[in-house]
């Protein structure tokens, strides 16, 4: 080994890794503390998800069966548009939800 270099086994090796450790750090410097979840919470976070991800198939098969009947270019980029924004709001409803759980809200 050169003298002045250190051992970097332990060390981070990815961006997402050293991101990870930053905001660890940050975090233990600020007095926050990583609190686990219990069962109950991780029991009502599923279910949120698990309700996600059915209202999004059923609005993935309710825009298909749309798309599949509109040929108009302009009503066909307006279902496009309307569904992105669906699905973002689900996926925003469900985030919001899990967010509040783990809060212990």
């Amino acid at each position: 080994m050169i003298s002045g270099m250190e051992d970097h086994d332990d060390a981070p090796k990815s961006a997402l890794e050293i991101a990870m450790a930053r905001l660890r750090q940050k975090d233990a410097d600020s007095g926050a503390t990583e609190q686990p979840l219990t069962d109950e919470q991780k029991a009502r976070i599923a279910e949120v998800r698990q309700a996600a991800q059915a209202k999004l198939a059923q609005e993935d098969i309710m825009f298909k069966s749309s798309l599949a009947t509109t040929w108009d270019p302009e009503a066909r980029t307006a279902l496009e548009t309307n569904h992105r924004r669906d699905l973002q709001r689900i996926q925003d409803e469900r985030d919001s939800k899990v967010a509040k759980i783990r809060r212990g809200a």
